[in-house]
């Protein structure tokens, strides 16, 4: 049974997502960041060994997201994803996408640039002998969900806290038989986050990478030689 890498995502927009970074950054910034973000995430999507999933926030983006399909050479589909917290959308994906056959499935989303092929390859080699694998964020969150069960009720869960990743793993420890939390890995969720880009990507060879690294000195130039009203 091959394995299914699901990018949960939204389309990068003026006022949509990212609004932490917007507060600081600006509209116009924060659009090209997720930009640059998303671009990492499709990076990983077009070498992953097997069908990928793209799953956008808003079904009216579904023609956006078969265009960003358009360049895997892999088996994809674009299935969006229903209202609701990111548990109860996580879990009527999750529902679709095993109702149409598919097993092992591994989700990201569109922040986690410090994810690398090493990270991906193991974790599918974990799903060989666990129900279920985990790659925790360095704050508290989590960067990588893969599943060969169904998973238990989302909904419940502490969402965009630091609390996420302990309960996250507490759950899935008591609906599943075997969970395994590989090293932790980092997210973009605040200003400082992103900034952080400049020394975490510097010696990243990948082509997305590179773009977002020189977006990230880009940005701080501009914030640190513009006025304070920018931050407002």
């Amino acid at each position: 049974m091959s394995d299914t890498l699901v990018l949960v995502h939204k389309k990068p927009q003026l006022g949509i997502g990212k609004q932490r970074l917007a507060a600081r950054f600006g509209a116009e910034l924060t659009v090209r960041a997720a930009e640059a973000l998303l671009a990492c995430a499709l990076e990983d999507a077009a070498t992953w060994p097997g069908p990928i999933v793209l799953a956008p926030a808003n079904k009216k983006d579904c023609e956006w997201a078969r265009r960003q399909a358009s360049h895997f050479s892999s088996l994809s589909k674009v299935i969006p994803q229903i209202e609701g917290n990111l548990g109860q959308r996580l879990n009527a994906l999750d529902k679709t996408l095993r109702g149409q056959g598919m097993e092992r499935l591994t989700y990201i989303g569109s922040d986690a640039p410090g994810l690398t092929g090493q990270d991906y390859a193991t974790a599918r080699s974990h799903l060989d002998q666990n129900d279920a694998v985990l790659i925790p964020s360095v704050d508290g969150g989590v960067v990588l969900m893969a599943s060969r069960l169904a998973w238990p009720d989302l909904a419940e869960l502490p969402w965009s806290t630091d609390c996420l990743g302990t309960a996250l793993t507490t759950l899935c420890r008591s609906a599943l038989m075997t969970v395994s939390t590989l090293k932790n890995s980092y997210d973009i969720d605040q200003p400082e986050d992103f900034l952080q880009l400049a020394e975490l990507l510097q010696t990243d060879r990948r082509p997305a990478r590179k773009i977002l690294h020189t977006l990230c000195n880009q940005i701080a130039s501009t914030i640190n030689n513009t006025p304070d009203c920018i931050h407002a």
